[in-house]
């Protein structure tokens, strides 16, 4: 009998020395809302159990180190991975070093895994509409120092990167308001095609497509992934719109 697995590896091309996953909701000892595998310690689940389930997912994905956590605040703020005594205040981390492991915690939100085709460079990205609009992947993009150039789109120095888009809430789930679509198309005007009217006034967002064409105006053409719901995948995700109170799933990153 195969051994069932409690993680989602990314189906991308990645180098051989750059390792991924995020991890399901099972597998853990968490209960009641918080059921089953969550590592998140801002949510007001028990603190014990939090630290099992981090102790689990550390053995079960093999992780070299602790993952570096961050103290998540729907920013465009990006910093370096580095064991510290407390929790930066960031949405995204990148490192170019071995065995240093770079982590993101959502439940509806968008995590994005960064790798450089050379296998140098890796981060992981939590995108929000908010962090999206803000631009914390292209923020994460030049903190990485990877050359790029929006004018050559999928031609350009973006082809050093790839990017793996991981569980988010579905683009039939995710409905926001006027307001959050113009402050988009204010942006620009490509993020038109991520919207979809609703006849109560309000409008359907696709994440994915938002990150998507944010990655395109950034040259990066090698995106995989974006094909999971967060909210109607009940059994395998947290969804925070879905349940309110509940846990989050770990995306993580990291180079041999």
């Amino acid at each position: 009998m195969s051994e069932i697995k409690h993680w989602l590896v990314p189906d991308w091309p990645a180098p051989a020395n750059i390792h991924a996953a995020t991890t399901l909701r099972t597998g853990g000892v968490s209960r009641e809302s918080y059921y089953c595998l969550n590592p998140a310690a801002h949510v007001s689940d028990d603190g014990d159990r939090v630290k099992q389930n981090r102790r689990i997912i550390k053995q079960m994905l093999d992780l070299p180190a602790e993952p570096v956590w961050l103290e998540q605040i729907h920013s465009n703020r990006v910093v370096k991975a580095v064991k510290t005594a407390s929790l930066q205040q960031a949405d995204a981390s990148y490192t170019d070093e071995p065995d240093v492991v770079c982590a993101v915690l959502t439940a509806d939100c968008l995590p994005l895994l960064v790798c450089s085709r050379d296998g140098t460079q890796v981060a992981a990205i939590h995108a929000g509409w908010r962090g999206l609009l803000a631009g914390v992947i292209s923020n994460t993009v030049s903190a990485m120092q990877i050359p790029r150039s929006p004018l050559l789109g999928k031609n350009g120095a973006g082809k050093d990167l790839m990017v793996w888009l991981g569980p988010a809430i579905g683009p039939d789930c995710f409905e926001v308001g006027t307001e959050v679509r113009e402050a988009f198309i204010q942006k620009s005007a490509a993020f038109n095609n991520a919207f979809k009217k609703q006849s109560n006034g309000k409008w359907l967002a696709d994440i994915y497509q938002l990150a998507r064409d944010e990655l395109t105006a950034l040259g990066i053409a090698n995106v995989y992934g974006g094909t999971h719901c967060t909210v109607t995948e009940h059994e395998s995700f947290y969804s925070y719109r879905r349940d309110t109170q509940t846990g989050r799933m770990a995306t993580l990153i990291w180079m041999e």
